[in-house]
């Protein structure tokens, strides 16, 4: 067995984000939470993890200096990984604080779930998987995962993943390097471990290949 991947959380003091260090660790990974720019760059991936609003989380990831290093790492080519509202902030903007821009790592919108629905999303939900190739979702379609959230990203070609609720919902992305999911891996049991072990071994991989390269 090879060495576990380092794999840096964004500590930018917003929710609980000890519980996704902590399932990144049982899903195979060296995993710190972290604001230091140098142990940032030094991982093998990055994970935006993210609740509560976004504005507010937006204003704490720029009063840390993290909007930079969340930027830098989407940039390097390494793995990274949005969760929830981290998920979120990788877009443009939202009509949650439509006054503050988002990080704009990928193209669209977040935008308010359906007048049909009951808001938040508060639930266990189906996950039907767009892209069959992608490694992030090896082995979970049809997989239930743990929601909570009143706002989802726009659908678009990133999309991987949807599931239903008043409609086909944005469930997971990815654009190059960067993946992410609206639902918690980290409260989702057995699936959510899962889909954390798929991006971990991702992340093994490319350091693999980064190292091979540089042999």
């Amino acid at each position: 067995m090879g060495a576990r991947p380092q794999v840096a959380v964004l500590d930018y003091g917003i929710g609980n984000l000890r519980s996704a260090q902590k399932s990144l660790i049982r899903a195979g990974a060296d995993a710190e939470l972290t604001a230091d720019p140098e142990t940032i760059a030094a991982a093998d991936g990055v994970v935006l993890p993210g609740v509560g609003a976004f504005g507010a989380c937006m204003d704490a990831l720029a009063r840390t200096g993290l909007d930079e290093q969340a930027h830098a790492a989407a940039a390097s080519g390494r793995p990274f990984l949005g969760i929830c509202v981290g998920m979120q902030l990788l877009y443009e903007g939202s009509d949650e604080t439509p006054e503050r821009a988002g990080l704009g790592i990928l193209p669209g919108r977040v935008v308010l779930l359906p007048d049909s629905v009951k808001r938040p999303q508060m639930q266990w939900n189906k996950l039907a998987t767009i892209d069959a190739a992608q490694p992030l979702l090896d082995d979970l379609d049809g997989s239930w995962m743990y929601f909570v959230h009143s706002y989802a990203a726009e659908m678009t070609d990133h999309t991987i993943a949807t599931t239903d609720y008043g409609g086909p919902v944005a469930a997971a992305v990815a654009l190059d390097n960067v993946t992410a999911t609206q639902f918690h891996p980290e409260k989702s049991a057995d699936a959510g471990r899962r889909l954390l072990e798929n991006w971990v071994g991702m992340v093994a991989t490319a350091a693999n290949d980064l190292q091979g390269a540089g042999s």
